[in-house]
């Protein structure tokens, strides 16, 4: 770059410098370059020991290089592909063998033609700089490969320390400053590193390290990239033409660069005439060298230049429909504390560290994803949930999990990844499966998902799955939180799916209808904060990474209300499966420095928080969801004999869950609104106007957010809480397709039996003494309001159904007396005299009869009636008349 026009004092000093300059470098190349001629003398001793007082020794350390993310290729080979790279610099570093002659033939003639000659400062090229710098207002290079080299080695120092741009610019200028007196002294420092380093370093070396790391422009570094990027080839294939081209780049490339093609001085317009200018001046400059020929130059001048950018895209959204999985492992490598011993410490939410290690650090990182699985669920995705939805902040994902090594096999999501986030509609950087420090989200209310930890802690309290339960609506169940009461619940028809009123019947199926009445019914004989210490000692944690509170919403805080993250409830439900032991989600596998070592991960997390028995009643429990006859979880059955167990779960019909395992592979879905619609949302107004004069204004004019009702919504005809079935076992099916799965191990016999207790017999008594006695025996009572015809006294217990034996805490229905008696009359009119008689007495009836004598009337005689009348109630040994025909009357008034 041109200087501000010298002054005469100016060009004086420079002159000075340099000759203080070059009587230095005189002395120190013959010390150093050429060290059989002699050299003595106070000015030699003086030059020498200048210059060994500068710092010599130069820390070379790899340059910047990108962080590649590899996926298996899910074909049984074992073999990855590349998923993404980040980069503050692309760059590829190569061997020397893989370079293309030319390069090296192009960059000598042309930047260092003495290379193999000198020992690391070319004195006549530095000689003839430093003169030109100092009486002219251009300013020269004259620095050898080796010097050129060494501040390229000072600028990645800079771009690798640095804080912000200013440090940056600071740092860089320190490095690179040419003129003046603090160019000679930067010159003289550069030579004292670039004699080190050939002392140090093959030429080879450090010509294949400056070909590294210098800048081909932008983001460009490195021979290969640059190879790559505008030529779509490698270093190694690059021609004459290619060669020369990017050698000239390195001259000014940010000016020279042929990723701009509609630029007016270097663009496709002119046949990118400043490259071309300077390519011919490389091919100029070989030609004189003799590297190479005059035919190849003469062909070779009247090339065009034709790039074929071929761009690097950096970040997940080169991931395509795995980016959400890829963004996953970015945010595990920058904020998961698990890794810090792998990748950096977080000090006080400070993972700068991180970051650069991220982008800079030449990191291979291989992940668990299952390329093949993954594409099955991306289709699934794509098939059944769409991008957006007018109106609604729409979203839908799944997730699968080995349950034996809680690695991570798929993530899907219905919205395009944007590393800007939410700006448009279906765009979202947020991991909709994650939790806040793996997926920058909070979860969602885990519904009736939930309900497995009250299903593992009735079993953990040796309660069977078979033990009856009064789950009617109606009926008031306290609740307690560590032995003290914390109110209670009344669910009514509306607390239930579909309206269900409820029902008298077993844990177990009140698992298979997801029924909420029956799960408060079960929640009042255990404890609310008990059930969530369940949770937590499984390793469950609120999306936002809190522990789960124990009774911050009561009764309801049972059913779901909690926010989860999707792949945090699946590793419960995996765990399950597991026979009791959870492994923590995992998506990286391995992970290697730019030099190959392998980086320390964390120790394989999977520990036993269940016991096993319980973790497979629980599952026998849990297929009646996937199996029952009336399973909330049906419609998403697979059907390919591969039992699954598995809970449906809703949330105010605005979230909705469907969650299922083998033993090997746990599918979680959620299908929902993933954020509020608000009056101020530019890009959601309109259509939502009448809904908002409905349910956004509220009594005081307080705004309320809008979410979409997913029971009343459809995409494609199709109802938007019925997708997470379609999901779900679309996703199941293609794990069990490729990792099938044995049938779960018996429940433990003790926690399904049946047991039977007799019925205390409370006839005669009140119904409150009666009701009593039942629940001190641990049966649950229903009074029935219609009364019977009995014997007891009117208002008094008649009898119970069943009576005798019955199952522990099923319903015993109290039948209460009218004091009419139980014997109901029968109607024995036209019978013989005998049959009646016979028929009345097995009844527990004292008969008295009336003949009359009739002709007409049979042998035996005929009934014509009784009193009381056919119908009516006796109680026993009451007396019935009997009133009969015969031919002839033996005794007509006598009694039996």
């Amino acid at each position: 770059m041109p200087h501000a026009k010298r002054t005469f004092g100016g060009v004086l000093g420079g002159l000075l410098g340099l000759v203080g300059l070059s009587a230095i470098a005189g002395i120190l190349v013959t010390a150093t370059v050429t060290p059989a001629i002699a050299v003595s003398g106070y000015a030699a001793s003086s030059a020498i020991s200048l210059f060994d007082s500068l710092p010599g020794n130069l820390q070379i350390d790899r340059p910047m290089e990108p962080t590649t993310i590899y996926a298996q290729k899910g074909d049984g080979s074992g073999e990855y592909y590349e998923l993404a790279s980040f980069y503050d610099q692309n760059r590829e570093p190569v061997e020397y063998n893989q370079v293309s002659q030319y390069v090296y033939d192009a960059l000598l003639s042309t930047e260092d033609p003495r290379f193999f000659e000198h020992g690391g400062v070319d004195l006549i090229g530095t000689g003839r700089a430093l003169l030109s710098n100092a009486v002219s207002d251009d300013t020269q290079g004259g620095s050898s490969i080796s010097q050129q080299y060494v501040k390229g080695v000072q600028l990645q120092v800079c771009e690798r320390t640095a804080t912000d741009d200013e440090e940056l610019a600071k740092c860089a200028s320190a490095a690179a400053t040419a003129d003046g007196v603090e160019g000679y002294q930067r010159k003289l420092q550069e030579m004292r590193y670039a004699i080190t380093i050939e002392q140090e370093y093959s030429k080879e070396q450090i010509l294949i390290g400056y070909l590294n790391l210098v800048n081909f422009g932008g983001s460009t570094y490195g021979i290969e990239a640059a190879a790559q990027y505008y030529f779509d080839t490698t270093a190694k294939d690059l021609s004459l033409s290619q060669a020369a081209t990017l050698v000239g780049i390195v001259n000014n490339p940010n000016i020279l660069r042929l990723d701009y093609p509609d630029s007016e001085t270097n663009g496709a317009d002119n046949g990118y005439a400043a490259a071309k200018n300077r390519r011919d001046q490389v091919l100029g400059r070989m030609l004189a060298e003799g590297t190479i020929s005059q035919k190849q130059y003469d062909e070779t001048i009247d090339e065009a230049i034709e790039p074929k950018i071929t761009e690097r895209i950096k970040g997940c959204s080169a991931a395509g429909g795995s980016a959400y999985f890829c963004q996953y492992v970015t945010n595990t490598v920058l904020n998961d504390t698990r890794y810090d011993d792998a990748f950096g410490e977080i000090v006080d939410g400070d993972n700068t560290e991180r970051q650069n290690i991220l982008r800079r650090g030449g990191l291979e990182i291989y992940t668990t994803l299952d390329n093949s699985l993954q594409y099955e669920a991306q289709q699934a995705m794509a098939n059944n949930a769409p991008q957006y939805i007018d109106n609604i902040r729409f979203g839908a994902t799944t997730v699968q999990l080995d349950n034996k090594t809680g690695n991570i096999l798929t993530l899907a999501q219905n919205t395009r990844f944007s590393e800007l986030g939410d700006k448009t509609k279906g765009e979202s950087a947020v991991i909709f499966a994650a939790d806040q420090t793996h997926g920058a989200g909070t979860g969602f209310s885990a519904g009736s998902t939930y309900k497995i930890f009250t299903i593992i802690d009735w079993l953990k309290n040796g309660r069977s799955v078979n033990e009856v339960l009064d789950g009617r609506v109606g009926r008031t169940m306290p609740m307690t939180c560590n032995g003290s009461p914390i109110g209670s619940a009344t669910p009514t028809r509306g607390d239930n799916f579909a309206g269900n009123g409820g029902l008298v019947g077993t844990v177990q199926k009140f698992t298979e209808l997801s029924l909420n009445s029956g799960f408060w019914a079960m929640a009042s004989q255990l404890d609310v904060c008990e059930i969530h210490q369940v949770a937590t000692d499984m390793g469950l944690t609120r999306g936002d990474g809190e522990p789960i509170a124990s009774s911050d919403d009561g009764a309801y805080s049972i059913l779901g209300s909690k926010n989860i993250a999707p792949i945090d409830m699946a590793a419960i439900y995996a765990a399950v499966a597991n026979g009791g032991t959870r492994c923590e989600p995992t998506a990286i596998v391995s992970a290697t420095d730019a030099d190959g070592n392998e980086l320390p991960m964390p120790e394989n997390e999977c520990a036993n928080v269940l016991d096993e028995n319980i973790a497979n009643t629980t599952a026998y429990d849990m297929r009646s969801v996937m199996e029952g006859s009336q399973g909330s979880g049906a419609s998403a059955r697979v059907g390919d004999g591969i039992q699954t167990f598995g809970k449906t779960g809703t949330h105010q019909n605005i979230q909705s869950w469907m969650i299922q395992s083998s033993r090997n592979v746990t599918t979680a879905t959620w299908v929902g609104n993933f954020d509020a619609v608000y009056e101020s949302d530019p890009d959601y107004n309109g259509a939502l106007l009448w809904q908002y004069s409905k349910n956004v204004n509220g009594e005081n004019g307080d705004s309320k957010a809008y979410q979409g009702d997913l029971f009343q919504t459809y995409a494609n005809g199709v109802q938007l809480s019925q997708l997470r079935y379609s999901l779900s076992k679309a996703n199941q099916a293609a794990a069990n397709a490729k990792f099938g799965g044995d049938n779960f191990p018996d429940p433990d016999p003790n926690l399904i039996k049946t047991t039977k207790h007799p019925v205390p017999s409370v006839a005669g008594m009140s119904v409150d003494q009666a009701t009593q006695t039942l629940k001190d025996k641990g049966f649950t009572v229903y009074v029935d309001p219609n009364k019977v015809n009995g014997d007891q006294e009117d208002g008094l217990v008649e009898s119970t159904s069943p009576s005798g034996e019955a199952p522990a805490g099923s319903l015993i229905t109290l039948k209460v007396s009218n004091g009419k008696g139980s014997i109901e009359v029968p109607n024995i009119k036209g019978k013989t005299y005998l049959e009646a008689n016979d028929q009345l007495f097995d009844a527990g009836l004292r008969v008295w009869r009336a003949c009359t004598e009739k002709d007409d009337a049979p042998e035996a005689g005929r009934v014509v009636r009784t009193d009381p009348a056919a119908g009516s109630y006796l109680s026993d040994g009451d007396r019935i008349d009997i009133y009969y025909e015969a031919k002839s009357c033996d005794d007509d008034n006598s009694d039996d």
